[in-house]
């Protein structure tokens, strides 16, 4: 069985010892510019982007008063990203803040000097945005955490929650790099749960109701990968799972919108963190000199309103352990 453990801090070393620091250090007065590159939309992001903006305040940095943020939105079309965070390179923002690994794979491309913030990004080595944790070679830093690991564990939630499960859907954006580790990660961990995996591809919200229409012939569950795209869907995605009689997981947010459970890093948090970096950043430091972090804490919620519609008896045990029940 996989167990997501607690890992510490790892700190980011070498890699951008030349970049300006003192050139890009907020000076007294300075009305700070922060990009935002966002993959998804702007509603699907609006709790995210409020933990960040509180987090910003924690730091005393006000909207207005000392900084101004500039949005970019690709709406799930990734195709955009290199032509907004070229709009923000444009701008001269003094620090890029990525969401997921399709954001914040353009931003590293698109410029070397410029600070990268990854207010999240799935599995950023197996992805190859950095070879090597310890000691990556780009100018970022942020947060990240292990994708396929995580999906896998979520296998095994699903199986208890429902014994009867024999074939499961993983539904993926094959656009998005974090997919390629996951379906591997899944299949293994499949294995002693007696459970099959098959790959479910959608990659946009017009592809989504097609793809609920293949996996309801020969599945009787899902696993909702990580994806921008899914998430500005989420409540279309629990709608579906629901009117297909199939079980489904996700992150927390999926439980929150109608899945049946969810599992995973609560990203508001990560996004309030977000704010530490750009605040060592805006006062002077290296991207080289602050850690890049994994999120040690987990959440499990069970949607027991959707349980019910299906019919499904949720064991107790599950519902204990949950951090979160809904009814």
């Amino acid at each position: 069985m996989f167990d997501i453990r607690r890992r510490e801090f790892i700190t980011l070393l070498g890699g951008a010892a030349a970049w300006p620091v003192a050139a890009r250090a907020q000076q007294p007065g300075k009305m700070a510019r922060i990009g935002f590159l966002g993959s998804a939309t702007a509603a699907g992001s609006a709790e995210s982007v409020k933990a960040l903006r509180a987090g910003l305040r924690d730091f005393g940095h006000v909207e207005g008063r000392n900084i101004v943020i500039e949005f970019r939105w690709a709406e799930g079309k990734y195709d955009r990203l290199s032509d907004l965070v070229a709009e923000l390179i444009r701008l001269n923002v003094d620090v890029i803040v990525t969401h997921g690994t399709p954001g914040t794979r353009t931003a590293k491309q698109a410029t070397t000097t410029i600070p990268i913030v990854m207010a999240i990004s799935g599995d950023a080595i197996a992805t190859g945005i950095v070879t090597s944790l310890a000691q990556p070679e780009a100018n970022l830093t942020g947060s990240t955490f292990f994708l396929p690991e995580l999906n896998a564990k979520r296998l095994e939630l699903l199986k208890e929650a429902c014994p009867q499960v024999a074939r499961v859907a993983a539904l993926s954006n094959p656009d998005n790099p974090v997919s390629k580790p996951i379906i591997p990660a899944m299949q293994t961990a499949a294995t002693p749960l007696k459970l099959e995996i098959d790959a479910a591809k959608a990659q946009g919200p017009s592809e989504i109701v097609g793809a609920f229409a293949e996996m309801a012939k020969s599945v009787d569950a899902v696993v909702v990968t990580e994806d921008g795209e899914f998430a500005a869907s989420f409540g279309t995605i629990a709608a579906l799972s629901a009117a297909n009689k199939l079980a489904s997981i996700g992150s927390p947010e999926y439980a929150r919108a109608g899945g049946l459970i969810g599992y995973g890093v609560n990203l508001p948090g990560l996004y309030r963190r977000a704010a530490y970096f750009i605040d060592r950043i805006l006062k002077g430091a290296k991207p080289a000199d602050l850690p890049i972090e994994q999120p040690t804490k987990f959440e499990l919620v069970v949607n027991f309103k959707t349980a019910k519609a299906l019919g499904l008896d949720v064991p107790a045990t599950l519902l204990a352990r949950a951090d979160e029940v809904i009814e």
